[in-house]
């Protein structure tokens, strides 16, 4: 489960730098960018929150489940 939360969370991390990065590049190009589109890195900025958090835990979740 951690493995496939960890592999989630790598992906995660790619379309999000994507994204951010794709809307520099329209501002950069003088694009008109409608304000919705800011919102967008929003959804995989929670994911990453999420499964961050988790993976962050999982070492002190073994730990107390071992002593």
């Amino acid at each position: 489960m951690t493995r496939m939360i960890r592999q989630l969370h790598r992906w995660l991390s790619m379309l999000f730098t994507l994204v951010v990065a794709g809307i520099f590049a329209m501002l950069e190009l003088g694009m008109e960018v409608p304000q919705w589109l800011y919102m967008v890195p929003l959804a995989p900025l929670f994911l990453l929150m999420a499964s961050g958090l988790w993976l962050f835990a999982q070492p002190y979740l073994r730990r107390g489940a071992a002593g």
